[in-house]
């Protein structure tokens, strides 16, 4: 069935690309949703629906603090007044103004082990792989997936150190509690649940595979679980009206959506095609809103005429069907947005468009 798309929003936006291909993208529910597109020495915030309104400013400016560091996963609070870096040796909160609020210091990401270093704040060692930091909902704590303490290590670096997720005190950046994690990161994302209270982490560790974790804090008590034992999955979005979470496996065979302690809720592969491989899914999908979950085989599809997006029922993760879209074929990632949209982005024209389901 092909179900076809209505244009709601367009605008000219340099960089947006990551927002539909990435994790520059933050918000949900009834609040802002803010793009986070790194330009230069800045990390540019754009509240969307303003942007798509026609404001070209944009919400706030911060300067990054480590301009040669180009990897992290970064975050902005709530309220747009600080934002807070994952750099190679530390995260560091800043303000609109560029003041350094707080600095959390830990192991170097960099490959290398036993590199020394040379004091300068701005040396960037050699190796891309690199944690990430996520502000609660509340503003109140920062998520941080790092490695060991420098002088925990005896200023050992690299790919020997422990890793941690902490929880820090946004406010100074106080450790309040840290938990150990088994694994060796080439990367990773967070992503905040709706109720507030968990934390999900997602590790990607190349070819060994994709570690994920929940957690919560309570004020005294960090409780963390991880769902390694029956997982290599993605962890991709929740929605504010459904329970748990949906995950992509890690070579994209299938979508699963779970509860909250991991079981499989529903699943789905993509459709058989006329290809000699079997399709996978991109890792870019989730919730349109609490009845649709939308996915792409974008990658999968080298010929870009070949590329679909496939609108799914949330719950059961059936086929709806494909997206039509008037411009043309669906040779884009795509984003959604949980309030009935979704985003694509014209490469060629450098535009981010907004979708929904058209009228019948």
């Amino acid at each position: 069935m092909l179900i076809t798309a209505y244009m709601c929003d367009s605008v000219k936006l340099p960089g947006g690309d990551a927002l539909v291909n990435g994790f520059a993208f933050e918000g949900r529910g009834d609040g802002p949703r803010r793009a986070l597109l790194r330009k230069g020495r800045d990390l540019r915030v754009y509240d969307l629906y303003e942007l798509f309104a026609g404001e070209r400013a944009p919400a706030a400016v911060f300067p990054v603090p480590w301009p040669g560091w180009e990897h992290g996963v970064h975050s902005v609070s709530p309220d747009g007044s600080f934002a807070v870096f994952s750099g190679q040796r530390a995260v560091r909160a800043v303000g609109v103004d560029g003041e350094t609020l707080w600095e959390y210091r830990h192991g170097c990401w960099g490959t290398v082990l036993g590199h020394p270093h040379t004091g300068d704040d701005q040396e960037v060692c050699r190796g891309l792989e690199h944690g990430s930091c996520r502000v609660s909902d509340d503003g109140r704590l920062v998520w941080a997936h790092v490695v060991t303490d420098p002088e925990e290590r005896g200023g050992a670096g690299g790919a020997d150190g422990q890793e941690y997720w902490v929880v820090l005190d946004a406010l100074d950046g106080r450790e309040l509690a840290r938990l150990p994690l088994d694994s060796a990161a080439a990367g990773s994302h967070h992503v905040s649940h709706h109720d507030g209270i968990h934390m999900g982490l997602c590790i990607g560790m190349g070819q060994d595979g994709i570690l994920l974790h929940w957690a919560s804090w309570n004020g005294e008590t960090l409780t963390g679980w991880d769902l390694n034992a029956s997982m290599d999955r993605i962890l991709a979005d929740v929605h504010t009206g459904l329970p748990g979470f949906l995950t992509v496996e890690h070579y994209g065979a299938d979508l699963q959506l779970h509860t909250l302690d991991g079981a499989v809720l529903s699943e789905a592969a993509p459709e058989p095609s006329d290809a000699e491989d079997p399709p996978y899914w991109d890792y870019s999908c989730g919730f349109v809103d609490a009845g649709t979950v939308i996915a792409s085989t974008v990658e999968y599809d080298e010929e870009p005429e070949r590329a679909r997006h496939w609108l799914l029922d949330a719950r059961t993760l059936e086929t709806r069907g494909t997206v039509g879209y008037p411009t043309g074929p669906a040779d884009s990632y795509v984003r959604p947005l949980g309030d009935g949209t979704w985003l694509t982005y014209d490469d060629k024209s450098e535009t981010l468009h907004r979708w929904r389901e058209a009228t019948p």
